[in-house]
């Protein structure tokens, strides 16, 4: 494979990420990925979100993790409208503020409990976070548990209540060429929507030291051309069927551009959903 443009190579810094296509047995190189933790305003950082589906709660408490009906992505007719997808997703997408960094999360029970990246709650103080949902309605959440290794977190809304949380699909039915939403707060812009295409499957993600949190390598990511920048670490890749098939993560950066260049990546929501069960238990 011809050598990426020099402005791809990487220079090791605290806070990057870097990817080796391992999946394809590609000559390594690295590439510099903006590691995403939070931001102030509309300068800092973070990444990633988004998802919506029929769903079905497995027999048992409030606190199983949420299953698509189809959890093949296909929804068993006709496309819907992009805008319809978005609609049924933002209830279920947060944002996600610890006094130190913002980021975007997902519902995945009824009860409310939040599946985001540790990345997100790892500079919070104590374990409180703020959430606040597309309606504008901020709830106070409390860190159930946290797994550096895979870069993920659940939190859960204290006080009660009942919320609508997001379908898993399977992401290993996830091809390149699919249409795919990411929803979250990038920049601090609540509820946003972006579309694209799975660019490819089972990269492998190298996240650097961030001095805040610890190192990840994360496998099986999908790779997406979806918009996705500082904020919406945490947030969903949802199908057209509104299943979650991704976790937003990490994008690649060129130079010393921070934003969007069209290559990003979500943890698998398969390795997602095998997480957040472990941590809830």
């Amino acid at each position: 494979m011809q050598r990426p443009p020099a402005q791809w190579a990487h220079q090791p810094q605290a806070g990057s990420v870097f990817v080796t296509p391992e999946a394809r047995r590609r000559n390594r190189f690295g590439l510099a990925v903006a590691g995403i933790v939070a931001a102030v305003g509309l300068s800092a950082v973070s990444a990633f979100g988004g998802g919506l589906a029929a769903l079905e709660l497995r027999p048992g408490s409030s606190h199983d993790v949420v299953s698509a009906t189809n959890s093949s992505g296909a929804n068993g007719g006709a496309t819907p409208a992009l805008s319809d997808v978005a609609a049924a997703v933002l209830p279920s997408v947060v944002s996600i503020s610890t006094g130190n960094a913002v980021g975007s999360g997902v519902v995945i029970t009824d009860d409310g409990a939040i599946l985001t990246n540790n990345h997100v709650v790892a500079t919070a103080r104590g374990t409180s976070v703020q959430v606040t949902f597309s309606t504008g309605q901020s709830v106070q959440a409390k860190i159930v548990g946290t797994e550096p290794s895979s870069d993920l977190a659940v939190i859960k809304i204290v006080g009660g209540g009942t919320y609508t949380p997001l379908a898993f699909g399977d992401s290993s039915s996830v091809k390149v060429g699919d249409t795919v939403l990411a929803v979250g707060s990038p920049l601090g812009l609540d509820g946003s929507v972006t579309a694209g295409i799975v660019s490819a499957v089972d990269r492998t993600i190298d996240e650097g030291q961030d001095g805040q949190s610890a190192a990840a390598k994360i496998t099986g990511a999908i790779q997406t051309d979806a918009a996705i920048n500082p904020g919406n670490s945490g947030g969903a890749l949802v199908n057209t069927a509104g299943q979650l098939v991704g976790i937003n993560t990490a994008i690649a950066t060129s130079g010393q551009a921070a934003g969007n260049i069209g290559v990003g990546f979500a943890i698998s929501s398969n390795t997602a959903k095998a997480v957040a069960q472990r941590l809830l238990s």
